[in-house]
Formats: structure tokens, sequence, C-alpha cells
């Protein structure tokens, strides 16, 4: 694969070294910034697949590692002193020392690790990094209420990062907050492969759901009414949690899914676990809802 990167780029971050180089491209080098080595050799068919990629996730860590490619046909000593017994293997430097490493192709998403790894390794930050704290940053907009301005982060982030999924699960919920329900379908149905069972989307999807329950919600004052007038009405009951999620209640929703989860397990097909696993789907992991709701439910399930 070829890449389209500037010579001067080229230069600063990605080099060719040989034996009399190594002490000054590696050792040295690795003072002031983590560097991966690439030993590799030019009858070796692996190493034409694992030298482009590895260039390519040194070059998205814009400056934060650097990497020297050592063809190890023309560095027997060094590869000698390394023990490197096959290729492609690659070492990361750091301080003059190697902290990391692996040998053989590997898959792009663990390239794509490794090299994170070890630039958190000598104390710096990825790209990812920024992005991250970027969709944090968005996560705060939308919590208040500040819809657009969170679209338009989430938008920009995965502008740098079209596969990030806390950047697109964020963009679907916030067009899901917007009312756009159909662009929010749409925008998660065309998730990249590689992200479409995030967690993160997995969480959107759960939005969606629940907000296409929303839209035919009943009235809470009169279903609150027939459940209490009629406490053995499970569907009133369930038709009551949906309504109180719809308007802001989760602890109210879950309380009352519980409590026909309690009566009858089995009622529509277990329409209740399910509309509970969707709700904790939707809402954060440590959110004290799902905690509590999850902790409860299991005990009704092994009661």
């Amino acid at each position: 694969m070829e890449l389209n990167i500037s010579p001067a780029i080229d230069a600063d971050l990605i080099k060719d070294s040989d034996e009399a180089g190594f002490m000054a491209d590696v050792v040295e080098a690795s003072q002031h910034a983590p560097i991966i080595v690439d030993f590799w050799a030019p009858w070796c068919g692996p190493c034409k697949t694992l030298g482009p990629q590895l260039e390519k996730a040194v070059i998205a860590a814009k400056g934060a590692v650097k990497m020297v490619k050592v063809n190890v046909d023309e560095a027997q000593m060094i590869a000698g002193q390394l023990q490197i017994q096959s290729i492609p293997t690659v070492y990361a430097f750091h301080k003059g020392q190697p902290i990391d490493g692996f040998q053989g192709a590997v898959p792009e998403s663990e390239i794509k690790e490794f090299v994170a790894r070890v630039i958190k390794a000598a104390g710096g930050e990825t790209p990812d990094d920024g992005l991250n704290e970027a969709v944090a940053a968005a996560e705060d907009m939308l919590a208040a209420g500040e819809i657009e301005d969170a679209l338009q982060t989430f938008a920009a982030v995965l502008g740098e990062e079209p596969n990030h999924p806390g950047a697109y699960g964020g963009q679907a919920r916030a067009l899901i907050a917007m009312g756009e329900l159909e662009q929010a379908e749409a925008f998660l149905n065309g998730a990249p492969i590689e992200i479409s069972k995030a967690a993160e989307l997995e969480a959107a999807h759960a939005q969606l759901a629940l907000a296409r329950q929303a839209a035919d919600a009943g009235p809470v004052a009169e279903l609150t009414a027939a459940v209490e007038a009629n406490p053995g009405d499970l569907q009133a009951r369930f038709d009551l949690a949906q309504a109180l999620y719809a308007n802001g209640d989760a602890t109210g929703a879950v309380d009352h899914l519980l409590d026909l989860f309690k009566r009858d397990k089995e009622w529509n097909e277990g329409a209740a676990k399910t509309q509970l696993f969707t709700i904790f789907d939707a809402l954060k992991p440590n959110d004290p809802v799902v905690l509590n709701g999850r902790r409860k439910l299991s005990s009704l399930i092994f009661a």
C-alpha cells in the first residue's frame, strides 16, 4: 500500500538505519521520543504488509513516536544481539532500552494498539487522547441541553477519526435528542463495520428504540390511576413504565418493570426483562439506575 506522505514528514518520523547508525538513530534518539524499530528483509513477504501499516500508524501519532527500519541482511550483528529469530520483528525503545515488541504480521488494529501502548508507556499522549477529551466535552454539552454544539463537536471528531465509536454514538444520540429519529437511524445503519457492534453504538440503538416508544406513550396521570385501580393490570403497568421513561423518570420506569417481572416473568414473551435491558443499554453502565436495576433483576431471576 502506498502512503501519501511528504518527504519532510517521512524524514522526520520514519527513516532507514543500519549497524553503523543504530546507536544514534535508535538508542540515543529514544532518549527524547520512543522509537519503534521494524526489522525486515527484502525477501520477507509479511514484511511488505506490516511495514506500510506500521508507518501509517506512526504517522497518525503525529510525532508522539518515531520509526526506524532496519534491514536484517545488512545488520546481522544487531539482529544477533537482540536475538531476533524471525522477521518481521518489531521492537520499541525508550530511554535506550526495549520496552515492548512483537513478531510476525498482525492485524492493523493490533498495530494501532501497539503504537498507542508504546506512547503511553513512554509517558506521552496519542492523538486519540485529544479526541477522547473532545468527545467528553461534547457529552457534557449534550447533558446540558446544548445539543447543536454537541452535534458539531461529535462531527468534528469524526472528521479526524471516522471510526471513533464514542463520537459516532454521540452524534446519533444528539440527533435523537433533536427529534431527528429517521436521520439518527440512517446514521446508525451506515456505521463502519469495524465499530457497528461497539457499546457506544448499541447504546444509541437502545436510545433510538426508547425514543420511538416515547412517541406513542400515554399520559402518565391516567396510566398511574389505572395501575393504582388494578395493580394486576400488567399492560397498564408496562405502558406506565414507558410513559415514565419518556418523561425523564428512568427510576420509576425501572421500578414498575421490576414489579411487573416479579408478578409474571413470562408476560408478553418476557417483555419486562427485554424493556429493562433496553433501558440499561441506553444509560451509562455506571448509572445508579442501571447498577441498582441490574442487581434487583438478578435477585428476581435467581430467586
